[in-house]
């Protein structure tokens, strides 16, 4: 396919898993907020801090005909960003955005597993924020776009894990969730699954997430358990009297079998590494 890929925060942890997967099979760009000598010296990732710049600039430079926006920064700079990205779109012959999104579109329900033609309702201001760009990015002809929520993401070299296992290393605490009930995913299952996407050119809401649920603090513990971490001490937050899901599952819009994961997978993937150097 002669797909032209720009992704907004290639050097982000899921934004770079991203980045790596596509690369072989695309002609793939990406931008980066922090310089160092290797970005600054790869001629297809461009600087961009998103409080001070406009995307306007890369945007006319690369011409892409899909933009897969995993950004971060100030609130109001992410929304900025995506006005001008929508306007771009929106103009464009041959071009549509592959949004990003979180289960926090839905942090202020609390009985249910999430869909993905539910009701958005939002108490956090990130959730907030994602909700006002998912309603900016659903003005745009629905060809032109792919809205992705995602759970929480978790995986080998996952920052959450890096922090678990740092924890362990320090003997500092964790915060764990007894209460919650949620869905995860991995970074190298989401890249997977937007390549899919974009193969097949499929457009609307996807909620890329694990099949089931299990309560955070539950998963936690048994990935600590399988990294044979013995340090860690646990801040048990409670957020509720009672179990409340933060989790998102496919429903509608649900993608082949080989495509989907489990929690017993991704928490296979985040002890993988250690099982390996156990075997050497």
């Amino acid at each position: 396919m002669n797909n032209k890929i720009l992704i907004l925060g290639a050097s982000g942890f899921i934004g770079n898993t991203i980045y790596k997967d596509l690369l072989p099979y695309f002609d793939v760009y990406g931008t980066y907020a922090t310089p160092t000598p290797e970005l600054e010296n790869n001629h297809i990732m461009f600087s961009f801090n998103a409080e001070k710049d406009t995307i306007s600039n890369i945007l006319n430079q690369v011409q892409p005909n899909i933009i897969i926006s995993s950004l971060r920064g100030s609130f109001e700079a992410q929304y900025k960003v995506h006005q001008e990205i929508n306007d771009y779109v929106l103009a464009a012959i041959n071009c549509k955005i592959i949004y990003l999104s979180t289960v926090n579109v839905f942090d202020a329900n609390g009985e249910f597993p999430s869909y993905e033609n539910d009701d958005l309702l939002a108490e956090s201001d990130y959730g907030k924020l994602k909700i006002s760009v998912e309603k900016i990015i659903r003005n745009l002809p629905k060809s032109k776009y792919a809205i992705i929520r995602l759970p929480m993401v978790l995986g080998v070299n996952s920052p959450r894990i890096i922090q678990l296992k740092e924890a362990s290393k320090n003997h500092t605490e964790f915060e764990v969730y007894p209460n919650l009930i949620i869905s995860v995913i991995t970074a190298d299952k989401i890249a997977q699954q937007l390549h899919y996407i974009i193969n097949k050119n499929l457009e609307g809401i996807f909620h890329l997430a694990s099949n089931d649920v299990m309560h955070h603090f539950d998963i936690i513990e048994e990935i600590s358990n399988k990294l044979g971490l013995k340090n860690v001490i646990y801040k048990q937050i409670f957020t509720s009297n009672k179990d409340r899901y933060l989790a998102i599952l496919p429903k509608y819009n649900k993608l082949p079998k080989n495509y989907q994961i489990t929690i017993s997978e991704v928490i296979e993937d985040c002890t993988l590494k250690e099982e390996i150097d156990s075997l050497k």
